[in-house]
């Protein structure tokens, strides 16, 4: 299972929800939120692709953070739809992986190649937790968001280690906390896309039972 339990998300989005209604007052719809924090992820990406890693880890969490408005915007005022939950789900992947690439960039540019290779793999474990969460749904496995409860790494929990590593690394200098955090989030995502194949495997055991 997660640290980032059912219960956990409902208290953070009862924090969130006045924020996003502030922003919804202001004109801001729930897809003009996901593409705001989009594009702040590419700026933060793009931080670090010059190596201004201190810049990078900020932007990373504040848009990281900023990303959780949209949906609760879009519940609180039932305005929620198929099409921005795929928009969010899309835009959320996306920036995750330029993000990624912004940091291969970056330690290419500074000859820190063990740094590009282990942030190439961590994209890499990080899109199969979400390709194994679309995919079980999409078959029919753990309808609704049940599988985000299954795994050691959800996008939470990666995020947050992401950026401690950007941050840390901004502010003491070096490459061992970015090198540390990219390789802990390959080991927990590889951890958890095998606890949602095994959840998968149990469900499907249990339906062939019934």
């Amino acid at each position: 299972m997660s640290v980032v339990t059912p219960g956990l998300r409902d208290r953070v989005r009862g924090i969130a929800t006045p924020v996003a209604l502030a922003m919804g007052r202001v004109g801001l719809t729930p897809n003009a939120l996901t593409l705001i924090g989009f594009a702040g992820t590419c700026v933060g990406a793009l931080a670090a692709a010059f190596q201004a890693w201190l810049l990078a880890g900020v932007l990373v969490l504040i848009f990281g953070v900023f990303d959780m408005f949209d949906g609760t915007l879009a519940r609180a005022t039932g305005t929620a739809s198929k099409l921005g939950a795929f928009m969010d789900s899309v835009f959320d992947r996306w920036g995750e992986g330029i993000v990624y690439v912004g940091i291969v960039a970056g330690c290419a540019a500074a000859g820190f190649n063990e740094g590009a290779i282990l942030a190439a793999a961590a994209m890499t474990s990080a899109f199969m937790v979400s390709y194994a969460r679309a995919k079980s749904e999409g078959l029919g496995f753990t309808e609704g968001t049940g599988m985000a409860a299954v795994g050691l790494a959800p996008r939470e929990i990666r995020l947050v280690i992401l950026t401690v590593g950007l941050l840390w690394t901004g502010l003491a200098g070096g490459t061992t906390p970015l090198a540390a955090s990219l390789g802990l989030i390959t080991v927990l995502a590889t951890i958890t896309v095998i606890q949602r194949i095994l959840h998968v495997v149990n469900q499907n055991r249990k339906q062939e039972n019934q």
